[in-house]
């Protein structure tokens, strides 16, 4: 439980509550060398932790519920898109250009699978749209030129780096005296009133309103989880920024979904900022600050709210603006070469720091909400995937440079061209090492079709089991609160 009074202490919570959480650990689940359940555990276990003081604080019971964590729901959870079955259909995985290459001096990740990255990394090579173009224009170049050039084109591609040249890093360096979890005041507006809502399940974001202004997959968790809370959560996109269906699918249970342009249809963001209790932005820091929604800005046009950030660099140092996904950042902060395997850059058993960043915002969330019952003050609450990249490595118990052997600088790139290793062989069902999923699948229809899911890992005594609704069609909901 050392990983889960790490980020309870960020959290600021009262260490006598952990007594709370009990474990059923199966050591098959989430293979790695490095100590992916831990960090699963410990990130699910907070949020339900910081779910059940929530509930208690506004059913106003002196006793905290008890709360089950076990590793065979977390690692479901944690890999849901595998599990995921739409009308019958397996997810789509990867798109080709999205995964590792060789190049001159080491290796390189891209991704791609969003149309306006794909055609930024494709400038930026000055290629045809083909791996089979990309790989000897990769392969001349070192992975360093390429990581900036890519950048500098608005696509998306990292050098892979051992965990000590990631130590070495300026980013790293901004990140590593930062807890997994921030959480700040912005002002001193009065405490928040938050009385139980309702009879049933105890519902802990019961009554409040979540605007949900986050893609792909850690802030969609995040949401999705207070959704199953209770909260009124409104997930709202730009018309020109379409969400690949099958993440939507997976992500958007408990939500409704909206389209809403922030620069013509400013007066009615305005209206659903009015009355929310949350807003979560999962862009990168300063996008969403020339619309006037930095967390300060939300705060003065709504006191005491909770504004939650999300990023995958951080919102400090020289990579604070840049793009990122959890694949990139297992391979620029080392887990890749740590996960290596015969001379190539491995990769955890799962987008863990996605789904661990998002069970971990969420609670951030929870806790602001409870500090605010006493204290009062609208709030912020801050991760990155690649703080928490820093974080799985530090619970390693490694120094940086002992964390892993770097792949070798020599040998041919990965086989296949449709699929990173990282997903070779796990579409779907148990993976090596894991248990069966059965127990913590579940099936219901929706308007996408019969959907096959992984029921949600968060669980607490009273607590409820499953999301009221299913996902329905992206973007199909009107901006406005139910």
């Amino acid at each position: 439980m050392t990983a889960l009074t790490s980020v309870w202490s960020a959290l600021g919570g009262d260490p006598a509550l952990l007594a709370r959480v009990s474990a059923v650990e199966r050591p098959g689940v989430l293979p790695a060398r490095l100590p992916v359940r831990d960090l699963a555990r410990a990130c699910v276990g907070a949020c339900a932790l910081a779910a059940a003081e929530l509930g208690a604080r506004r059913a106003g019971d002196d006793e905290v519920p008890a709360v089950r964590v076990d590793d065979g729901a977390v690692a479901t959870a944690f890999v849901s898109e595998r599990h995921l079955l739409v009308g019958g259909r397996a997810p789509e995985s990867f798109a080709p250009l999205s995964r590792l290459w060789r190049t001159a001096d080491g290796w390189v990740r891209t991704h791609a699978n969003y149309p306006h990255h794909r055609a930024r990394l494709l400038d930026a090579l000055g290629v045809a749209d083909d791996p089979d173009a990309v790989a000897p224009a990769v392969a001349e170049r070192s992975a360093r030129e390429i990581e900036e050039t890519v950048y500098a084109a608005g696509g998306l591609a990292v050098a892979l780096r051992t965990p000590g040249e990631w130590a070495a890093h300026e980013q790293a360096a901004a990140l590593r005296s930062r807890p997994p979890v921030e959480l700040s005041r912005l002002d001193a507006s009065p405490a928040r009133v938050l009385t139980r809502v309702g009879p049933g399940p105890l519902l802990p974001a019961a009554g409040l309103r979540v605007l949900d202004l986050t893609r792909v997959i850690a802030g969609p968790v995040a949401t999705r989880t207070l959704a199953l809370l209770g909260a009124d959560v409104l997930r709202v996109d730009a018309p020109w920024l379409p969400e690949l269906p099958d993440q939507h699918a997976d992500t958007g249970f408990g939500k409704r979904s909206a389209l809403l342009d922030l620069a013509a249809g400013r007066d009615l963001f305005e209206e659903l900022l009015a009355t929310a209790d949350v807003v979560v932005t999962g862009y990168r820091p300063g996008a969403l600050g020339r619309f006037g929604l930095t967390p300060r800005e939300l705060a003065a046009r709504r006191p005491g709210v909770v504004v939650a950030e999300l990023s995958a660099w951080g919102a400090y140092g020289p990579w604070d603006g840049r793009r990122g996904f959890d694949s990139l950042v297992q391979v620029a902060t080392g887990i890749a070469s740590a996960e290596a395997r015969e001379g190539r850059p491995g990769a955890l058993p799962a987008q863990a720091l996605d789904h661990g960043t998002g069970y971990l915002l969420a609670a951030g969330v929870l806790r602001a909400l409870t500090g605010q019952t006493g204290e009062g003050g609208s709030r912020l609450v801050r991760v990155a995937l690649a703080r928490t990249a820093g974080w799985l490595l530090e619970e390693a118990g490694h120094l940086p440079e002992e964390a892993g052997h770097p792949p070798e600088r020599t040998g041919r790139p990965p086989e296949g061209t449709g699929h990173p290793p990282e997903e070779a062989g796990r579409a779907g069902g148990a993976g090596a090492g894991e248990v069966g999923p059965g127990p913590w699948l579940a099936e219901a229809d929706s308007p996408l079709g019969r959907l096959r899911y992984a029921l949600p890992p968060v669980s607490f005594a009273g607590g409820p089991r499953d999301w009221a609704r299913p996902p329905g069609s992206w973007g199909a909901d009107p901006a406005r609160w139910m």
